[in-house]
C-alpha cells in the first residue's frame, strides 16, 4: 500500500477541520445534505454521461488504485531480470521454463514465456507491445475519468450556488427561508471545490504517475527479455536496463 496518497488525503481532512475549529466555526454548520446532493449528484451524473457504462464500472477500482496503488519497484524488476539472464546463461534458455511461476509480473511471465518457446524476437516485441498499448489505453481512461470529475464538480459547485441564491431571494420575504438558501448558496462551491482540489485532480495526477512508471517497467521487461534471448551477457544486460533505474541505483548496478 502507498500511504502517500492516502496521508494526504488525511492531511487535507485535518487542515480543513482546523481552519474551521480555529476560526470559531461549528462543523455541523458545513454540514448540508442538499448541497452535497447537488455537487456529488450532479458530477457522477455528468460522468455517467461522458462515459459508457463498462467504462464507468472501473471507477472504483480506478479510485482504489490511485489511493492504495503502490508505483512498481522497478530496482527489483532489473535484479530479477538479470538473475534470470544468468540462470539462462549458466543453463540454458530452456531453464526459464521452471521460473515461470514464480514471475508476479504478467507482461514478464508472458515475455519469457515466448522467449522459451523460441519465439522470434521481432514477434515477442509486437505482441508486448500490443498489451503495453492496451495497458496504457486502460490507464489512460482511468485518468480521465478522475479528470472529469475534478472538472465538472466545481461547476455544480457554481450549479448549487446559483439555486441558493435563487432561494434566498425569493423567499426574502420570509426571513426563516434566507438561513437554508444561503447555506447552499455558500456550502455547494466550498464542496466542489474540495471534491475536486483534494479527491479527484490529486488522484488522477496520482494514476498519471503510476501508469508512467508502468510503462517504463514495461519497456525495461522488454529489452531486458530480448537481451536475453540474444544471449547477451548477465553484466549486458544489467547495463541495458540500467537507465532505467534511479541515479543513485543506476551506479550501483554499473559497479555491480
Amino acid at each position: 500500500m502507498d500511504l502517500g496518497s492516502l496521508f494526504g488525503l488525511l492531511l487535507a481532512a485535518t487542515a480543513i477541520a482546523f481552519a474551521i475549529v480555529a476560526g470559531g466555526g461549528r462543523a455541523g454548520a458545513f454540514l448540508d445534505l442538499p448541497s452535497l446532493a447537488c455537487v456529488g449528484g450532479g458530477t457522477l451524473a455528468a460522468v455517467l454521461i461522458c462515459f459508457p457504462f463498462p467504462q464507468l464500472m472501473r471507477l472504483g477500482s480506478a479510485l482504489r488504485g490511485a489511493i492504495f496503488g503502490r508505483p512498481p519497484n522497478i530496482s527489483a524488476l532489473v535484479e530479477r531480470i538479470v538473475a534470470l539472464a544468468d540462470l539462462a546463461r549458466r543453463e540454458g534458455l530452456l531453464a526459464l521454463d521452471d521460473e515461470l511461476p514464480t514471475l508476479r509480473d504478467p507482461l514478464l511471465a508472458l515475455a519469457v514465456e515466448m522467449a522459451v518457446d523460441g519465439t522470434a524476437p521481432e514477434v515477442i516485441e509486437e505482441v508486448l507491445r500490443t498489451e503495453v498499448r492496451a495497458t496504457a489505453a486502460r490507464d489512460a481512461a482511468d485518468k480521465n475519468m478522475l479528470d472529469q470529475a475534478g472538472k465538472y464538480a466545481p461547476a455544480f459547485g457554481m450549479i448549487g450556488t446559483l439555486l441558493g441564491l435563487v432561494m434566498m431571494l425569493g423567499g426574502m420575504s420570509e426571513p426563516e427561508s434566507i438561513g437554508p438558501g444561503m447555506a447552499m448558496a455558500l456550502l455547494t462551491t466550498l464542496y466542489g471545490a474540495v471534491l475536486a482540489n483534494v479527491v479527484f485532480l490529486p488522484l488522477a495526477e496520482k494514476l498519471g504517475e503510476l501508469a508512467r512508471r508502468r510503462r517504463q517497467t514495461h519497456e525495461a521487461i522488454i529489452r531486458g527479455v530480448i537481451a536475453i534471448q540474444s544471449g547477451d551477457s548477465p553484466r549486458m544486460v544489467r547495463q541495458k536496463l540500467s537507465a532505467y533505474l534511479p541515479p543513485r541505483r543506476r551506479q550501483v548496478a554499473r559497479a555491480a
